[in-house]
């Protein structure tokens, strides 16, 4: 059994190499790739993914799987072992059911995608792209009726990226939250809106990068095994277990664009630089679920970076970074700014309280589509209608409407949206639980210090990558099943405290 495990591990270890070589090709898409590297760079990224599929698929990986069945259910079910046959028999036992040749073509529809939206948006021009995306429709659907006997087509889109969920229990988790939010979100805009003008002034580029920098270092983001770049669309990507990257994109007239991106990705990228060396090149080497990884990104954006704390150690280094700008702005008045709530049209620039609002939106819409009852031609007019009636608001054009968001125009329709409020959910539950644990964590925060907090997050969390599914890792690391108590308590202490209700 021992000779056929390392035999798995080497076919593995090759499939892996093909997925980062197509993950640096992407990164280099996203990154620095002139436009015209567009059409051979699809056909580049999709034979890799062919290829990937092809050997991860093999006859040769299903065999080995059914000989190691008896040596697994030998072994305790969080054994190292057994959680890498488990897991890796889970990923195998649903990619066979999808054709490579399937793979290779959404591959290359994606790259070809992405490539007309970082033209289209800037442009407003909807109308370039809505083929494109009405082909990205009909291939998700396909994708899910690989998978018969869903109860939603949404269902196996979903699995791929949170394991466990479907769309009903997205929903009943959204209409819970939902029921919290919208009188909260009342209760904050009837009072004047915060100012943030100190954050709309001149904040040159380098100055912005290189605070940032210093403070995800200060966070335990590890330089030597990572890279900051920057993008149309902030993301992080790993190529190995010693090759975790994060991108930005700054305005100099926005202190808060990059360096909250920055912040939110090297959350992400804490997570996968705290996985185990020993489960490099294996399936176990990843995030847990896109809910659990959204956790940790909103965790260092979040809790830790828009909190009172952080700020009385690093808002005189910023002060320093920025005299001119900020030398006659108060703390109070720094944090109410970075703080603000106001209903707004752009889900990245949307504030804690209203950020939610945002991503429902967007799930119920793409609900919409995958069922047929919204067609593609369609979707502009739908956008503004649910922004009116969710957030009162419009926005003039499409560029900051249908067109903002990156993840339909990669690919992506159905199975992605749900993570980012299942992170903010499950950012508060392990956070409570990590300040339970060790009480000293808010005062080290206030002092700059992160290490007890980092180090809670990667004993519970980070360590043990893919080898428990979310909701095991949830209940180990917390005590409890997924829960929006402790969110709602968040929101409700802080901006109680910062509105005075």
């Amino acid at each position: 059994m021992e000779a056929k495990l390392r035999e798995l591990k080497t076919l593995l270890a090759e499939v892996n190499d093909l997925e980062s070589a197509g993950a640096v090709l992407q990164w280099d898409q996203e990154t620095y790739m002139p436009t015209g590297g567009a059409p051979a760079r699809g056909r580049q990224m999709a034979t890799l993914a062919r290829l990937a599929h092809e050997k991860f698929t093999s006859p040769i990986i299903g065999k080995l799987l059914d000989q190691l069945r008896r040596h697994e259910e030998s072994l305790p079910a969080d054994s190292d072992d057994a959680s890498l046959i488990r897991v890796t028999r889970r990923d195998y036992e649903r990619a066979v059911k999808v054709p490579a040749e399937f793979v290779g073509k959404l591959s290359e529809h994606t790259a070809a995608t992405y490539q007309a939206w970082t033209q289209a948006r800037p442009a407003n021009d909807f109308a370039a792209v809505r083929p494109l995306l009405e082909q990205t429709l009909d291939l998700r659907r396909q994708l899910a009726d690989f998978f018969p006997g869903y109860e939603h087509i949404a269902d196996p889109l979903i699995d791929y990226a949170d394991f466990g969920m479907t769309a009903q229990t997205i929903r009943q988790v959204f209409g819970e939250l939902r029921q919290e939010l919208v009188p909260l979100v009342q209760s904050i805009t009837a009072q004047p809106v915060a100012d943030d003008a100190c954050l709309r002034q001149h904040f040159p580029e380098q100055e912005q990068l290189a605070f940032g920098a210093t403070v995800i270092k200060r966070f335990g983001y590890d330089f030597e095994r990572g890279r900051q770049d920057k993008t149309h669309h902030p993301f992080m990507t790993k190529f190995s277990l010693g090759d975790v990257r994060i991108t930005t994109r700054c305005r100099e007239d926005d202190l808060g664009e990059a360096l909250f991106s920055t912040l939110h990705e090297a959350g992400h990228a804490l997570y996968e630089q705290g996985i185990r060396a020993d489960f490099e090149a294996t399936p176990l080497a990843g995030g847990t679920s896109s809910g659990v990884h959204e956790s940790q990104s909103r965790t260092w954006e979040n809790l830790v970076g828009r909190s009172r704390g952080f700020w009385e150690f690093f808002y005189p280094k910023l002060q320093v970074a920025f005299p001119e700008q900020l030398q006659r702005v108060s703390l109070d008045s720094f944090y109410r700014a970075i703080n603000r709530v106001q209903r707004s049209l752009i889900r990245t620039d949307a504030d804690e309280v209203t950020y939610n609002l945002h991503v429902m939106i967007r799930f119920d819409l793409e609900l919409q589509l995958l069922e047929g009852q919204l067609a593609v031609k369609d979707l502009p007019a739908a956008w503004h209608a649910r922004y009116q009636s969710d957030l009162g608001l419009c926005a003039p054009d499409d560029r900051d409407g249908v067109l903002q968001d990156v993840h339909w125009y990669g690919g992506v329709i159905g199975g992605n949206f749900q993570c980012y409020t299942l992170g903010n959910i499950l950012s508060a539950q392990f956070y409570e639980s990590a300040t339970n644990a060790r009480p000293e964590i808010e005062a080290e925060i206030s002092a700059g210090k992160f290490e007890a907090l980092h180090d809670w997050l990667k004993e519970n969390i980070y360590q043990h990558g893919r080898k428990f599914t979310a909701a095991e890792l949830v209940q180990q690391a917390t005590g409890q099943a997924m829960t929006i108590a402790p969110y709602v308590r968040y929101l409700r202490r802080k901006y109680g405290e910062l509105y005075r209700f």
